[in-house]
């Protein structure tokens, strides 16, 4: 789309082009252009040229961010969650359902991204929310929320859990957890829309490099850890008893990282 009108298919001569760019209001009674029409007619084509301009860079600009890297990225990850929930239990989860819960959990986590009013480091939002400055945002919040959501699906072939790392501590952070049915909770899914600030985070609970028991303590804080293997994720119980039943969440959201 372009800013200028667009052209009939006759080319008008120049008094045509008078009558189509001047406004009645610069016309003496006579019909003749007014000395101010002169000059609103003689800025005419740099306006124009202007408008064009900046049309076109507002153009550019809306196309290089909607096929910048974070979109594709983002498709990139929705895919390949989908996947990986599929690989939880192949021939017994539904595509479908991984399909609408990765499509979900990634949406909502930038949706509630907005609504927070986040704007970069997750942990700066965490103390603007301690100081009064900002409502909500923190991890707990992100986890009722897209839980809320997903647990509308009645999902057949996939379970929600709640996990929690280092509960009831200063660095605690919760998460969704997915697994299969009838599949335990360390062998699911972490679904953390805190961690990036509303980029969705996933991996499996294994796997999670962040938060693995041997992370803190002196050698974390020099930037380097122990791999062990162990994860310092855990199931919160009743949480997940909120997310696994058909009742709408009628508790308090936790005050937690």
């Amino acid at each position: 789309m372009r800013a200028t009108q667009r052209r009939s298919g006759y080319h008008n001569n120049g008094t045509e082009s008078l009558r189509q760019v001047t406004p009645s209001s610069k016309l003496s009674q006579t019909g003749a252009i007014s000395t101010k029409g002169q000059v609103a007619l003689a800025a005419w084509p740099f306006l124009n040229r202007l408008t064009n301009v900046n049309f076109r860079s507002a153009l550019i600009f809306a196309l290089t961010v909607c096929s910048s890297p974070v979109w594709a990225q983002g498709e990139k990850s929705i895919n390949e969650l989908r996947d990986a929930l599929v690989a939880l239990a192949p021939g017994n989860v539904d595509p479908h359902e991984a399909e609408l819960l990765s499509v979900t959990a990634h949406t909502m986590s930038r949706r509630l991204a907005r609504e927070y009013g986040v704007h970069g480091d997750p942990a700066i939002h965490n103390f603007l929310i301690n100081i009064g400055a900002k409502k909500r945002g923190i991890c707990a919040d992100y986890t009722r929320d897209i839980g809320s959501r997903l647990k509308e699906f009645h999902f057949k072939t996939l379970v929600l859990h709640w996990g929690s790392a280092y509960a009831k501590e200063s660095d605690e952070n919760n998460a969704l957890v997915v697994t299969a049915r009838n599949q335990p909770f360390q062998d699911g899914i972490v679904l953390d829309g805190w961690r990036r600030g509303g980029r969705l985070f996933w991996c499996l609970v294994k796997n999670d490099p962040e938060y693995e028991v041997g992370r803190r303590g002196l050698l974390g804080h020099l930037g380097g850890y122990l791999r062990t293997g162990i994860t310092a994720w855990k199931e919160d119980f009743q949480e997940t008893a909120w997310l696994q039943d058909n009742q709408s969440p009628v508790a308090e959201p936790k005050r937690r990282r």
